[in-house]
């Protein structure tokens, strides 16, 4: 498995939210590009970005830090919140983000993944994010009554990287992932899956790692930051 620090940006500062709540954000840096250049001096290879207030704004807002953070750093990184049309797509691949991921417009507008999926293989991957099993949109403030596997399942022939699932309940929350879902998710589909929410110790990974499907990898943010998480010790158990 692949760990994929999070930077998560709101206002140019690198955050953690609670089961994704804007208004319990806690700030653990104003220097989203020193935080990023200290995971990769500790040997992350990928890196996950969230731009959390054009998720909610529909269009890209964070840009500078973005920018900011691929100017520092060598290894890939993917790119959420805020990206729902091509132009947008095209603009952040042109600018080095290795991989966009489509959340809202999964729902919303399924061929626009397909045919940005089409256009830059291996570059799209779909963010599912969920609340008892039903897909959250918007910056995770719409729910849906559509089901995860469901989605998923509807981007299966697309060519899509990778899907990235969030317990929206577990994000944050330093309480564990949902590892059955995740797990469930992963064998349900031939689209490598890479877990989000509630990752806060070496068990989790581990956890994780044993669920008994192929995950691609998995996504930790506040257990980084808090210390919760060796990061040393969490590369080396993903890579065992």
């Amino acid at each position: 498995m692949i760990l994929y620090p999070a930077i998560d940006l709101k206002d140019g500062q690198c955050v953690r939210l609670l089961r994704g709540e804007m208004d319990a954000a806690t700030v653990f840096g104003d220097d989203p590009a020193a935080q990023a250049k200290s995971f990769v001096e500790a040997g992350c290879k990928w890196l996950h970005l969230v731009d959390l207030n054009g998720a909610f704004a529909g269009r890209p807002v964070n840009g500078a830090a973005v920018e900011a953070i691929l100017a520092a750093v060598d290894v890939p990184v993917q790119l959420g919140g805020g990206i729902r049309d091509m132009a947008t797509i095209e603009g952040w691949l042109d600018k080095g983000v290795s991989r966009v991921i489509l959340g809202t417009v999964a729902v919303e507008n399924p061929d626009l993944v397909r045919e940005a999926a089409a256009a830059f293989p291996g570059k799209v991957a779909v963010g599912i994010d969920a609340r008892n099993g039903r897909v959250a949109t918007k910056g995770w403030a719409e729910e849906t009554d559509v089901m995860v596997t469901d989605l998923a399942k509807q981007f299966e022939d697309a060519g899509v990287a990778a899907i990235i699932y969030t317990d929206i309940d577990r994000d944050g929350a330093m309480q564990g992932p949902n590892v059955a879902a995740t797990a469930a998710l992963g064998n349900a589909v031939r689209i490598p899956v890479i877990a989000s929410g509630g990752v806060s110790s070496i068990d989790d990974l581990v956890a994780l790692r044993d669920c008994g499907a192929p995950l691609d990898g998995a996504i930790s943010g506040r257990a980084l930051y808090d210390g919760a998480i060796d990061l040393s010790e969490a590369l080396r158990v993903v890579s065992a």
